[in-house]
């Protein structure tokens, strides 16, 4: 791990949160319908979403999709999509900033249409693996050249066939390739040789390529993808977004007063398992007027299979770190890729405040036997935004501040969380850039 930095903290206090916040959209969500949305914008159909959050994530997936030819505008948190007027396809360079979904998502895409494209990255994502992809692509037409991650460069037109991948990959490659496959003209199918990890996701994205008017089917080992289907404008609802909703409905766990508004009880998100993990921790649940408080109760830890929810592993960690009793966080060896080295980052984080954490490659053993609490301390936010999230609510029941480095990262995912924050009561000293204004 690198050296703590102290450049521009979030320094958050002790504090009580009360109130009901609503649940910024699904980042998840919004990726599949922007794709979608500017599929069937290549077939003159524009399409209205709502409501679109413009962060970082999103800013890159919308800017990528102009090299195809696709306008957008987003205007109070309703994102128009429709076709380029005298647009002119030629090969282009494609930053997809720190987004492994927008990489992920679109090389197939940009690769089933046939154009030539280069992905670039910033952050760790030029670390992150895209060799599913330099592996599998060239077997059906598409020329990938790279030096080892980003960036990636391809050329060809995908062609339909048979699609042999692991399933306890990021799902973010099957994702790409299911938006990808419809637009071929023959049919395809995706067989998986291994069980499906992060199988949430997946659905998620069927879920959302059906509304825009394209459908695949569940076969025995992975889908058929029939073929020259075509995407269809539409307007579209994206619901709440339960993995940001995990951070303030984990600080009522923690003794705040919370309530999170705006999301879908029966979502396809994974990411709902935060409702059954808090519950099962302890925490009282229930459902009032439209929206999920969660309410403090004796906290227990527990064991927890993380395979299926990689990004709830930081603030499980937190709240690992006040149960009576160790939790365990297993199967988690995928978090080690994402914007940094998730476990190793709350593991550092956790033992500076007092926590004792213990590593494998895969799991976490957080706390120790008896009550576990935090002290005060300095963090180090690696420029994750999941990682300073948690570590803010990690603060609230702290003996003292919490200084978190890299506040700004909040960015990428959530702009409005420390605004969101202070407004329910919440003691963070951060600037004004941080809170969005």
């Amino acid at each position: 791990m690198t050296e703590l930095s102290h450049a521009g903290p979030a320094v958050c206090s002790p504090a009580r949160l009360e109130g009901i916040v609503p649940a910024p959209p699904s980042k998840s969500v919004a990726h599949r319908a922007i794709l979608c949305a500017a599929l069937a914008a290549l077939n003159k159909e524009p399409s209205r979403l709502a409501p679109i959050d413009l962060s970082k994530d999103i800013s890159a997936t919308l800017g990528a999709v102009s090299a195809l030819g696709v306008s957008s505008a987003v205007n109070q948190w309703v994102c128009t999509i429709a076709p380029e007027v005298g647009f002119v396809r030629q090969s282009r360079t494609i930053d997809c900033c720190e987004s492994g979904s927008t990489l992920r998502f679109l090389i197939p895409i940009f690769a089933a249409l046939g154009v030539e494209a280069r992905f670039t990255g910033q952050g760790r994502l030029p670390e992150r693996p895209v060799g599913v992809y330099t592996d599998l692509l060239p077997l059906h037409g598409v020329a990938c050249r790279t030096q080892g991650g980003l960036p990636l460069s391809i050329s060809g037109k995908l062609e339909a066939g048979d699609y042999r991948l692991p399933g306890n990959i990021s799902s973010q490659f099957i994702t790409g390739l299911l938006l990808a496959l419809p637009l071929l003209d023959g049919e395809s199918r995706i067989h998986l040789s291994t069980p499906l990890e992060s199988a949430a996701y997946v659905g998620m994205t069927i879920d959302v390529m059906k509304d825009f008017g394209v459908t695949v089917e569940p076969t025995e080992d992975g889908w058929r993808i029939p073929a020259g289907q075509h995407y269809h404008g539409c307007v579209y609802t994206v619901e709440g977004d339960w993995s940001q909703a995990a951070f303030f409905l984990a600080a009522g766990a923690l003794g705040s007063k919370i309530g999170v508004s705006g999301l879908n009880p029966v979502s396809r998100q994974g990411d709902r398992a935060i409702e059954a993990l808090l519950a099962q921790f302890g925490a009282r649940l229930r459902w009032e007027d439209g929206a999920l408080f969660c309410l403090s109760g004796e906290l227990n830890g527990l064991t927890i299979d993380a395979a299926q929810i990689p990004d709830l592993v930081p603030i499980l960690s937190v709240l690992g770190a006040y149960c009576q009793g160790r939790t365990h966080l297993e199967n988690a060896a995928r978090v080690r890729l994402k914007e940094c080295d998730r476990l190793a980052a709350m593991a550092e984080g956790l033992q500076r405040l007092g926590c004792p954490v213990t590593q494998t490659p895969d799991s976490l053993a957080i706390g120790a036997p008896g009550r576990n609490t935090l002290a005060g301390g300095s963090v180090n936010g690696y420029n994750d935004h999941r990682i300073v999230m948690s570590f803010a609510i990690a603060a609230l029941n702290a003996a003292g501040p919490i200084s978190i480095s890299d506040p700004a990262s909040i960015q990428k995912s959530y702009p409005g969380f420390f605004r969101d924050y202070t407004s329910l009561g919440g003691n963070a000293h951060v600037s004004n850039v941080v809170l969005g204004n």
